[in-house]
């Protein structure tokens, strides 16, 4: 589940067009938010298993109302980054590998709105089969980047490596400032199993294990692809919505007549795997979601129960496809034809919403190890509390400069001197960029401040039976 949901293909492209010195930034951080981040959540996830994840660490810490909140922030990304970059990805190389879709075409509308709606309805069904649809994503994922690394390898050694002449690893403050949201966004993401951390047999042993094996897939996932693309692609050439796939097209080129065939099983798997990482992220956050429901803090309970058969909040399911829905229609009027552009502007707000609640997810994980030293802790970070506290000031210092960059753009840049002229960069005004991104976030904090309101008042009145969340069908 953790590989399914945090490799993320369409941040691939985005990461390579940093040129070389985004491998060393790719390797840096993984290094240095990676490590510490993972290690902060393998102990509490492990210390604190039960079902809802970083919401029932929140409420702990922070209360109810300051739970709900944050959860919003953090749900609200997949069914954004759903019907923003992943269908328009997937849309993008199903048009131009498999099948043409054409731009604003019933096709097109066709396809995404399929694409969003599969994925819900994966995320609907039983977890017991689910999982399955999740696990073939993620091995399809992890397939196509090691396939694709050696193919380009293997094109390197036959054709030299092209894209290294005159690239430069060495890191720079405007690489710094540039990639750092889109790589944390790529890196968060591994406490998203313990949302359904009570559907697991022994989850005190297994958080902290798959945190570990998951990191270090995710590190060779992230690093391996960026450097082969870069290699045998110019950096100038790379573009963030197709930079795999073009890269998978001139690197098959080593398979002589089998390319095209190749090249279109590689695109299916590569819409398959985008798909399965959405459905992933729809798993588990929108069990985070129906957990705030349930617990009297969003709104209505009704909005948290869990199917009795199912076991799986198919109201919350629902309600993320409708949200999806809405904000693909929306991108796709902001696009006026430009896919690129309305990608990268998507996937900023995507960025920004999720990295917005980790600055409270994480003060939340700091006050559970000073406050509740006696909780059994199976899997402890090394040097005790000093070595957790450290952790936690790194991972909250990078979470910082993500959250400002992916907000305001070009502000940090000013401030060192540093060229940027933001309608090139982004293809829209600031002032279309902002009202866009710093909208939906006001959108976001009114929706939820309204349902913390209309849930403390109904706090008092009984629940309907199952409304609290019926537990889940089974284990897993």
């Amino acid at each position: 589940m953790a590989v399914a949901a945090v490799i993320s293909f369409d941040t691939v492209g985005q990461i390579a067009t940093g040129g070389g010195e985004a491998a060393t930034w790719t390797a840096a951080i993984a290094l240095f938010f990676l490590v510490p981040y993972a290690l902060l959540f393998a102990e509490t996830g492990a210390a604190f298993p039960q079902e809802g994840g970083p919401y029932v660490w929140v409420k702990l810490a922070l209360g109810r109302p300051a739970a709900a909140l944050t959860t919003l922030m953090y749900w609200v990304t997949n069914p954004i980054w759903l019907g923003g970059s992943l269908v328009f990805l997937a849309a993008q190389t199903w048009d131009g590998f498999v099948f043409h879709l054409g731009s604003g075409t019933v096709a097109d509308y066709t396809f995404k709105l399929l694409f969003v709606w599969i994925a819900i309805l994966t995320a609907v069904v039983s977890l017991r089969r689910g999982k399955w649809i999740t696990t073939v994503g993620a091995a399809a994922k992890v397939l196509a980047l090691a396939v694709f690394t050696l193919t380009a390898v293997i094109y390197g050694v036959r054709h030299g490596f092209h894209g290294l002449a005159g690239t430069s690893f060495a890191p720079t403050t405007t690489g710094f400032l540039a990639l750092v949201p889109i790589l944390l966004f790529a890196y968060v993401g591994f406490e998203a199993p313990n949302a359904a951390g009570e559907e697991m047999h022994d989850p005190q042993r297994d958080v902290p294990a798959a945190l570990g094996r998951s990191a270090t897939v995710a590190a060779c996932c992230y690093l391996l692809p960026v450097l082969a693309l870069l290699a045998v692609v110019p950096a100038h050439q790379v573009t963030g919505i197709g930079g795999f796939m073009e890269g998978a097209r001139l690197v098959f080129g080593v398979y002589g007549a089998a390319a095209g065939p190749l090249l279109k099983i590689t695109a299916v798997m590569f819409v398959f795997a985008l798909l399965t990482q959405g459905s992933a992220w729809m798993i588990v956050s929108d069990r985070m979601q129906a957990m705030a429901a349930a617990d009297g803090g969003f709104f209505t309970r009704a909005l948290g129960t869990f199917h009795p058969r199912l076991g799986t909040p198919v109201r919350t399911n629902l309600l993320s496809g409708a949200v999806a829905t809405v904000f693909m229609l929306a991108a796709m009027r902001l696009a006026h034809g430009d896919a690129a552009d309305v990608f990268a502007v998507v996937l900023t707000v995507a960025v920004t919403t999720l990295l917005l609640s980790y600055l409270v997810v994480v003060p939340a994980l700091v006050l559970l190890r000073l406050r509740r030293p006696d909780v059994p802790r199976p899997y402890r970070v090394p040097f005790g509390t000093r070595g957790f506290l450290c952790c936690a000031a790194l991972v909250y210092a990078w979470i910082l400069i993500g959250s400002w960059s992916a907000l305001f753009p070009g502000v940090l840049e000013q401030l060192f001197g540093i060229d940027y002229v933001f309608h090139d960069v982004w293809g829209v005004s600031r002032a279309a960029f902002e009202t866009f991104t710093l909208g939906t976030v006001a959108l976001l904090l009114t929706v939820g401040v309204v349902g913390v309101a209309v849930a403390r008042r109904q706090d008092g009145l009984p629940a309907a039976a199952g409304e609290p969340g019926a537990q889940p069908e089974g284990t897993v």
